[in-house]
């Protein structure tokens, strides 16, 4: 992809380059900036539309923070564009003409709040995210779109007396003052005229958005938004397949648009840069990307007079007969973004819950509140002495429910520091139950184990065949657990992940080390499910090495079981996935004992398996441990390694809380259908499941359905799973 891109704008000079995905439009940027391109990404924007854009503000804040900057830059400038954004009429120039206040203005307080409310913004009670504004007497505090960080605005009557940055986290101003704040719009600049007739086709419009406003509905309604595919010189990254991106339009005017030619000179580069990788290139030029001097420190490259050194951030990675382009550079890691643990229908008024920062409040319901003109609904919460917080739903997640066994609950005072006492209280008495648990550590440690080496050569080969990049917290998580193995200590590790962050991956790791050094493995799963999908991916994986994986559960035939423990009680090195079953196995040379879900195993259960690895390893694997296991890895009983950031291709999970429509139900299911996925669909009452199926049936007669919940017996579900 990179070498497409490099060897066409060496040639040519484009607008505008459309790509499939965000994730190929930041590979495209890279390059392009390498090029001395100011390249400017558009994100992956999939609205329909009418939608509420609730769920994509994110999106929204990027397409005005990437075409603000795009129309500010001067010389060789290029706009990056996912196709799905680029079907919207898009924000022209006029519409980002940002809001300038400087330093010892004269500012009309009333106007200032309309002209801001006329950029998009919302009005806080604290600025905590892009796009919020709050204004306190003669305070303003205001994060702009585009804008690394809030600024605070004082005002001594109507004149600005100073201009600060500030931290959102602590709300703690900078001593530095600014000259200016530039405020960016978020989507367009709007008269009073265009705002009133923007708001008007808004409370016409055909929408279940909860809230009507700028922010939920104005993208599709505000005038004057321009057709980048008609208004800029474009070119494909490559041919887009149409019925991929949105079957219900129109996209053949793609086909007039020229596509990128492949590369014919340079290829994209896969490789891990060495000593070795330097000396056998020494006849070719090599431009060597690092941010930093860190990133060179591991190789000696004083006797190469053939490497240019670049302090870039880029990601570049290219090579052709005579150059290759380098980068030492890692793309950084997406922040993951924590979820809310309750819904709102979870909470009934006077329920008592806890804000991360404020404390223990109780839950007074929710409130629909206008704020210059907006209505927008809070989070209710009353702390001691009758005070309340009002807290917007999208941050929610700031929230959990108060969890204490019994007593009397005492609400906090807002604004105080009693509950960063208590906090800091909690954190000492965690640390005295430490000191007290260090002597049970230590006798672990006295414990010999099997000394596993990971000196296989095919290693290599091995991690290239994942087909993906590891993230730093699995490169962690691998090292430590690789090290664990060959210490001639008994390791007990606990891993811990979201789903889909990579801990069988992280496991495989320990696996292959394990057999390449003549050693079985057991992998425990809690359900059959679990056991054909361990056994599938562990199969796929492994089969290039040739290493025997085997499956051991309620379905396995006698024959298979007679195999396999014959394999076991010979010492044979393979790799055996199983449920309850693999607990009366007794190995004879039983090197690694891996635990999926380790929460859905009882106590006796485990005690079993320690026994079985009284010299082998154990390595625990779960998204949630319990609060026991937890303690141990905390305490350093266990060993633990967690999983904190996402792969770099995850997508991110959407949420959208609607009014049931039939419209709405038929779109989602169908659309997913469309992709070839599956549908959960969530009923809370177990006597009218049968309607609410028969009710699907009506709206998608051909909808295959099938009905689980707590009444059904466990292998009954079990089985029905498995056809699902």
């Amino acid at each position: 992809m990179q070498a497409e891109v490099y060897e066409y704008f060496l040639q040519n000079q484009k607008e505008l380059l459309i790509c499939e995905d965000d994730k190929e439009a930041a590979a495209c940027e890279q390059v392009l900036k390498f090029m001395g391109y100011a390249a400017f990404c558009l994100p992956d924007f999939r609205a329909s539309f009418g939608e509420d854009l609730r769920s994509y503000m994110g999106e929204l804040a990027g397409i005005s923070t990437a075409l603000s900057a795009f129309y500010k830059a001067s010389g060789k400038k290029i706009l990056i564009s996912p196709v799905r954004t680029i079907l919207n009429k898009l924000p022209a120039a006029s519409h980002l003409r940002p809001l300038n206040i400087k330093f010892g203005d004269e500012l009309n307080l009333s106007e200032l709040k309309e002209e801001i409310l006329r950029l998009g913004y919302d009005v806080r009670d604290i600025v905590e995210s892009m796009g919020d504004v709050s204004f306190r007497g003669e305070i303003i505090d205001i994060f702009s779109v585009g804008s690394e960080s809030a600024v605070r605005i004082l005002l001594d009557g109507e004149t600005v007396e100073s201009i600060r940055r500030f931290d959102v986290a602590t709300q703690k101003s900078e001593k530095d003052e600014l000259a200016q704040a530039e405020i960016a719009p978020f989507l367009a600049n709007l008269s009073e005229d265009e705002f009133e007739s923007v708001s008007e086709k808004i409370s016409r419009a055909d929408s279940d958005a909860l809230a009507r406003d700028l922010g939920s509905l104005g993208f599709w309604f505000i005038e004057g938004f321009v057709d980048y595919v008609s208004a800029f010189d474009c070119v494909l990254l490559h041919e887009i397949k149409k019925d991929e991106i949105f079957s219900e339009r129109n996209l053949d005017f793609l086909d007039a648009i020229e596509v990128l030619p492949a590369a014919r000179k340079f290829k994209d580069l896969a490789v891990t840069p060495s000593q070795e990788f330097f000396e056998f290139h020494r006849s070719e030029t090599i431009t060597l990307i690092a941010r930093n001097d860190a990133l060179l420190a591991p190789f000696d490259l004083s006797g190469f007079s053939n490497i240019e050194i670049l302090r870039e951030d880029f990601v570049v990675n290219l090579i052709s007969a005579e150059r290759i382009i380098l980068s030492l550079n890692k793309a950084a890691p997406k922040k993951r973004v924590r979820r809310s643990s309750l819904a709102l229908d979870e909470l009934n008024v006077g329920d008592f819950v806890v804000h991360e920062d404020h404390g223990i409040a109780k839950f007074n319901g929710l409130e629909l509140i206008e704020v210059m003109g907006r209505s927008k609904e809070f989070v209710s919460l009353l702390y001691e002495g009758g005070d309340k917080l009002l807290l917007p739903v999208e941050y929610l997640n700031k929230i959990d429910r108060y969890v204490a066994s019994g007593g009397a609950v005492s609400l906090d005072h807002l604004g105080r520091a009693s509950f960063s006492k208590i906090k800091e209280r909690v954190r000492e008495k965690l640390f005295a139950i430490a000191s007290k648990i260090i002597a049970l550590a230590a006798k672990r440690e006295l414990v010999r184990g099997l000394v596993i080496k990971n000196e296989s050569a095919d290693y290599a080969k091995f991690l290239s065949a994942s087909g993906f990049s590891y993230t730093s917290d699995q490169q962690k998580a691998v090292s430590a657990i690789l090290a664990d193995l060959q210490s001639g200590k008994v390791m007990d590790r606990l891993l811990s992940g979201d789903v889909g962050f990579g801990k069988t991956e992280v496991a495989m790791n320990a696996i292959f080390a394990c057999i390449r050094s003549g050693h079985s493995v057991l992998f425990f799963v809690p359900t059959t499910l679990l056991s054909s999908q361990h056994y599938a991916t562990l199969s796929e994986r492994f089969r290039e090495f040739e290493i025997p994986v085997f499956k051991l559960d309620r379905f396995s035939s006698a024959r298979q079981k007679s195999e396999i423990l014959k394999r076991l009680q010979s010492g044979e090195a393979i790799v055996v996935v199983g449920t309850h079953s693999l607990l009366n196995l007794n190995p004879a040379n039983l090197g690694l004992i891996i635990i999926d879900e380790e929460h859905k195993f009882g106590v006796k259960q485990k005690e079993r398996l320690k026994e079985k690895s009284a010299a082998s390893h154990l390595l625990s694997m779960s998204a949630t441990p319990i609060p026991r296991s937890l303690n141990m890895a905390l305490s350093s009983i266990k060993s633990y390694s967690t999983l904190l950031s996402p792969p770099q291709d995850r997508l991110d999970v959407r949420t959208f809380v609607k009014q049931w429509d039939e419209k709405i139900i038929k779109e989602a299911i169908t659309r997913e259908l469309r992709r070839g996925g599956q549908i959960f669909y969530v009923h809370n009452h177990i006597a009218t499941m049968q309607s609410a199926k028969k009710k699907l049936l009506e709206i998608l007669p051909s909808l295959k359905i099938l009905i689980l919940h707590s009444k059904i017996d466990a292998k009954t579900t079990e089985d029905e799973i498995l056809k699902f």
